[in-house]
């Protein structure tokens, strides 16, 4: 019989109970023999000092268990906004996802997030609505706020009674009443259960029992269970559900080999770990493995020359590994379908793939928008280039850290999403480094965009030998466009291959724009270009369209782009003057207020930079009886009126000696 894998992820936003539900199914599963306390510091898969000292999750963690004979590979995420950069990157090795939702608080902003980057994923997923034992319990309530955010029908496979109250029961239904859910729940998909639906019948139980099955594996059905983790109830109906209802590995199956390494951790012991799910092929001890970046970012047209295609890097795997939080096992090899953690792959980053490109994209969840500088504690120089070299290794772990630093400058620079995450850093840098970083006060992460249409060009044809020219066509798009690159010159007025350098060069060049920032919404066209047959120096190119970018930046215009957070406040209705007080003093934008029994939600969309202390200001006005939640929303051109600079790190290609020297390797910057 071949083996099954189920790859489940167990998402949901802070304190909703994931990695309580993850203790509890590998305990029910026998993987471990006594149950552990998030509070206590003792969950399986909470290994990091900083996650036992504040009783939460800040690193995707993973555990392996067996249930009527099929393998489940659970992936337990942080719920803290802070790190949604690590769901992001578990959403990528999953079959289908464990989404849960408090029966007291309900769906939560974060919540939202994770089922739209679940629809944009095309990932199947099942509601736990957990905590169904607290006062104020109210499942009724949630499964139509859920119907209110998902465009997908639900089909509720377990009954409640006495809810909210300490004894709480969780049954799974029985087949008639499976029969007449699964028909009115398939009734607006599936004509078969239409027909029996309009004529008062019920479809067979074989029947409804095989149309949930293939509808939820299609992301078309979503089933709820309920439960309370906590208090070990409901959780065997899940496990029977998860293993009846939900799609195996197979669905996103491949033939040749082909991975994603999802995380990477350091051990001491081992060196660099990657964790990779298997889409096919197998990976044994000793082979060696192809490593594939993620393609570009860039948006580019069918018109556009290729990029030069780089030899893959192969590197060989020392050891396998199943990992149950911190503790391992050696198994030699991993087959299609599994999860495992592979060693000796230096080269290795999260993201990357092995054997071939991944199957398919993810949604973001997550935007860092605040950069944070760094520098040693003690203010020492000589532990800069050491610092900003485990900021280095961490960006291997976490990207979104994104750490930039160039040679002789004494700070480091890094993104962040919050304060929770720079304290984990820290405890990173200390436990693991032996280092001490200090970090400034963040500053917000603006972008830029071209403020018109006009065109970038560059003549770089002095000192000899050299000779290249490049002149693109820049034209704005709307906010959310990303960057598009097109054109093709015939190669006898510029060779393919160096129109491959200019798009290479190109991409490097959105990092930095004439304020410093990313630059971004803007389509870009290639209109002229020329080389020499004798001057033209392969690398000629890589100098002069740097120059290009900036020289027509400087000329058309450069316009700053602030980040936008979309906040949810739910606080009684007598607040609701204050609160809309504040979002008008922030420069936001707000709907019309629901309210419901006395309580007000209020929306509103505000930008980052006013906002910072909005969570501290809240909860001084509303003596902690508001409850807030914020999660990314976009941007939109600055309104303050401010030149928003970034320092630019390197040396500018508007200061064309210095810069033609530096990109020479004649010139060191300061």
């Amino acid at each position: 019989m071949p083996d099954v894998f189920h790859n489940i992820g167990i998402l949901a936003h802070v304190d909703s109970g994931k990695t309580t539900l993850t203790e509890q199914l590998l305990y029910l599963t026998g993987a471990i023999r006594s149950l552990g306390s998030v509070d206590a510091g003792t969950a399986a898969t909470d290994s990091l000092s900083v996650e036992k000292q504040r009783g939460i999750s800040v690193r995707t963690a993973t555990a392996s268990t067996r249930w009527n004979d099929v393998t489940i590979n659970i992936i337990d995420t942080p719920g803290h906004i802070d790190f949604a950069g690590e769901v992001e990157r578990a959403l990528s090795a999953l079959d289908y996802a464990v989404v849960i939702v408090s029966a007291v608080e309900g769906v939560r902003a974060h919540t939202e997030n994770i089922l739209k980057s679940l629809d944009a994923a095309k990932l199947p997923r099942i509601i736990f609505i957990n905590k169904t034992d607290r006062t104020g319990a109210d499942t009724s309530k949630v499964i139509r706020e859920l119907k209110s955010v998902s465009s997908q029908p639900h089909i509720v496979l377990s009954q409640i009674e006495n809810e909210g109250t300490e004894h709480t029961k969780v049954k799974s239904i029985d087949p008639e009443t499976f029969r007449q859910t699964a028909t009115e729940a398939l009734a607006d998909i599936c004509d078969e259960a239409a027909e029996a639906f309009l004529c008062d019948e019920f479809l067979p139980f074989e029947r409804a029992d095989e149309l949930v099955r293939k509808e939820i594996s299609s992301c078309s059905l979503t089933p709820v269970i309920f439960g309370s983790a906590k208090y070990s109830i409901g959780i065997k109906e899940l496990a029977d559900t998860l293993v009846r209802y939900m799609p195996d590995s197979s669905r996103r199956a491949t033939e040749d080999l082909c991975g994603i390494i999802f995380k990477i951790e350091h051990n001491k012991t081992l060196g660099k770990v990657s964790h990779v799910r298997l889409f096919g092929g197998e990976i044994a001890n000793r082979d060696e493995v192809e490593l594939f970046a993620p393609e570009e970012k860039l948006t580019v047209a069918s018109d556009a020359v290729e990029i030069e295609a780089k030899p893959p890097v192969k590197e060989k795997v020392s050891q396998i590994k199943k990992f149950c939080g911190s503790k391992s096992t050696d198994v030699g090899i991993v087959i299609g379908g599994d999860v495992a953690a592979v060693c000796g792959l230096p080269g290795a980053k999260t993201g990357h793939f092995i054997g071939s490109l991944a199957v398919s994209e993810n949604a973001k969840l997550v935007n860092p928008f605040l950069r944070v500088r760094v520098t040693p504690s003690d203010a020492d120089p000589l532990k800069v280039p050491q610092l900003a070299a485990a900021l280095g290794e961490l960006s291997d772990e976490e990207p979104y850290i994104d750490a930039k630093w160039e040679n002789g400058q004494k700070e480091i620079t890094i993104s962040t999403t919050g304060k929770i995450q720079l304290e984990v850093l820290s405890n990173l840098l200390k436990e693991r480094y032996d280092l001490s970083a200090e970090f400034s006060p963040p500053t917000v992460i603006y972008k830029e965009t071209p403020s018109a249409k006009g065109f970038a060009k560059a003549r770089y044809t002095m000192p000899k030998p050299c000779w290249a020219v490049v002149e693109f066509l820049f034209e704005p798009m709307p906010r959310g466009y990303g960057v598009s690159y097109h054109g093709r010159l015939p190669s006898n007025q510029c060779f393919y291959r160096y129109q491959s350098h200019i798009r290479t060069s190109f991409n490097t060049c959105l990092e930095q724009g004439l304020y410093g920032w990313e630059v971004t919404d803007f389509k870009c066209t290639l209109v002229g270009g020329e080389h020499h047959t004798i001057h033209t120096h392969p690398l000629d190119f890589f100098v002069c369209t740097p120059m290009a970018f900036m020289n027509g930046l400087s000329e058309i215009g450069s316009t700053i782009l602030e980040p936008l957070l979309k906040i949810r406040v739910t606080a009684p209705e007598e607040l609701s003057g204050k609160i809309f007080s504040e979002i008008v003093k922030m420069g936001g934008e707000y709907d019309t207020p629901v309210i419901r029994s006395g309580i007000a939600t209020l929306e509103a969309i505000v930008p980052v930079a006013t906002s910072m202390n909005f969570p501290e200001r809240l909860a001084t006005i509303s003596s902690g009886k508001a409850v807030l939640s914020q999660s990314f929303y976009g941007y939109r051109e600055c309104r303050d009126g401010e030149e928003h600079i970034n320092p630019r790190r390197g040396v500018n290609p508007l200061d064309r000696s210095k810069w033609i020297l530096w990109a020479r390797g004649a010139y060191q910057s300061e």
